[in-house]
Order: structure tokens, then sequence, then C-alpha cells
């Protein structure tokens, strides 16, 4: 990146300040939650026997997967929370400034409108996700925190029962490698927001999705077919970048799912996936359009 370009992710980052209110807020909520519910159990003394015998019959490759599915369920909740960020981030990148009218003073510097829209794209898919992962991170290392305090109180060894078999190198690593492989999937639904962005007079949400709803409809209708279906609703749910894993029995399987994150995590099939090739150039088509938009529209 040009001394420019930081120059202009530094300018997003101050102007919309949900890119990091957002996953602390969401941070603070999940960890908040973590030390209520361990004060209730603490309140009722049969439920917490029940939790501390649970915990010390368990052996050490059901903790670690027990405190893998905690550390998994966290980054979730706040890689939900990204996506409903990067939705409004990018429906708002370039509309709020024909709104309020500062293109006008934002052209008077030397920044193509093509560096500018460039900015956003780099705020949105690098930016915002490494920004989410800090915060992820944290939260889980509270919330184990948090536990170990608790049951430190009440007498248990946390080093052996917690620190030594929390699998956070796993657990961190393939956060990362999916906190910043989900907006490169999702990139085309970014460039398709920017684009709405540089167009839409208002309304921008209604704009951005009412195409992405009725059109499937319409195709499945008329034609019978489900082609725009599957490249708009169920492109979120088919990111192939773990081969062969069940979150789902590692987080609801009371810890008798295999742990093997690193094992399951197959980057050289995302990386080789078409879908996200197709999804980066419908994202850079869709980016073009809106450099040539903000460069002939500002409603002024």
């Amino acid at each position: 990146m040009t001394g420019t370009q930081v120059a202009l992710v530094r300018r997003e980052l101050w102007e919309h300040r949900s890119i990091y209110v957002t996953p602390l807020v969401i941070g603070f909520l999940v960890s908040l939650m973590a030390v209520t519910g361990q004060a209730t159990v603490s309140a009722n003394d049969h439920v917490l026997n029940l939790a501390l015998f649970g915990i010390s019959s368990l052996g050490p490759q059901e903790r670690a997967a027990l405190i893998a599915a905690t550390a998994i369920g966290v980054a979730m909740l706040l890689a939900l929370a990204m996506v409903i960020l990067l939705v409004f981030y990018g429906l708002d990148a370039l509309y709020a400034e024909r709104r309020d009218r500062s293109i006008l003073f934002w052209r008077s510097m030397p920044v193509t409108d093509a560096e500018t829209v460039v900015s956003k794209l780099v705020t949105a898919l690098i930016a915002i996700p490494l920004v989410t992962f800090a915060v992820t991170v944290a939260t889980q290392l509270v919330v184990l925190s948090s536990a170990s305090v608790w049951l430190a109180a009440r007498g248990a060894d946390v080093a052996n029962v917690i620190w030594t078999v929390a699998p956070l190198g796993q657990v961190g690593l393939v956060t990362l490698a999916y906190f910043v492989a989900l907006p490169l999937w999702l990139s085309p639904y970014v460039g398709w927001f920017l684009l709405v962005s540089a167009f839409a007079r208002r309304a921008p949400l209604l704009v951005a999705f009412l195409p992405m709803l009725v059109l499937p409809m319409l195709e499945k209708t008329l034609v019978g077919t489900s082609v725009l279906t599957n490249a708009f609703l169920r492109r979120p749910f088919e990111m192939p970048l773990f081969s062969g894993f069940d979150f789902r029995a590692l987080i609801f399987g009371g810890g008798r799912a295999e742990l093997d994150l690193l094992a399951r995590l197959d980057l050289g099939g995302f990386l080789a996936s078409p879908g996200l090739w197709a999804g980066l150039v419908a994202c850079a088509v869709f980016s073009a359009g809106a450099v040539w938009l903000r460069r002939y529209r500002d409603d002024s």
C-alpha cells in the first residue's frame, strides 16, 4: 500500500467509528455474559457442584474440545457482527459523502476517484476483518480468563484444567484464516454495495437488497432455474475453507468431536476455488462502476 492509500484508510477509520466500536461492543457484551453466567451458576450450589464435577471428569482431549468450542462460538458471534458491519459500511461509504456534500471537499484534494474507491475496498476487505479479529482474540482471552478466575476461586487447578490443554494456537490460526477468507468470499457483495452507495439517491439498503430478492424469484417463476438464487442467496453459506469438519459437532457435541482444526483447514482448496476468483472479478467490475459513478455523479 502507498502512503496515500494508508492515509485514506486512516480517514475511513476516523470517519466510520463503527468499524471498531461495533466489535468492541459485541466483545464487551459477550464478556459480560460470560461473567454474569458464572455468577448465576455460583448462586446455585447444586448446579455449581455438577459443573465442577463435569469439568474435572473430562479428559484432556475433551477439555481441549470444550475450550475450542467456546472460543469458536465467540468468533462466530463476532464474525456475524463483521458481516453486518460490511453491509452497512459498504452502503454508506460513498453515499454519505454525496449526502453531506463532503465529496466536493475531497475532490479538491490530490486524490483520484479510483484511489478513494480502492481505499474503501481495502477498508472493507482488510481493515475491518483485522480489527474484528483483534477484538475476537481479546474477547476469547477475557472469557477464558474469567472462567479461570471462577474455577480458581473454587479450588480447581486452572493451569491443568484450562491453560495446558487450551488449543489457543490452533483456534487463533483458524480464526484468522476465517476472518481473512470470509470478506474475500463475500467480495462481490462488497463491490455491489459500493456500486449502490455511489448510485442510490436514497434508501441504499433497499436499492441493494431488492434486486437480490426479486430477481431470483422471477427467474424461478419464469424460467424454472435457480442460477441467481445460488449466486445471490446461497454463496455466503458455501465458502470452501474447511474440508470435512463439522463445527456443529464440536460446539454442540459435548467435546466428543475430534479436535483437528488445522488438519481440516483447506487453504489450497479455497484459493483454487473458481467461485473465489469469479467473485473477485465481479467485485472488480462493481468497484470500477463505483469509480465511474463517483467521477460523474455527485448530486451537487
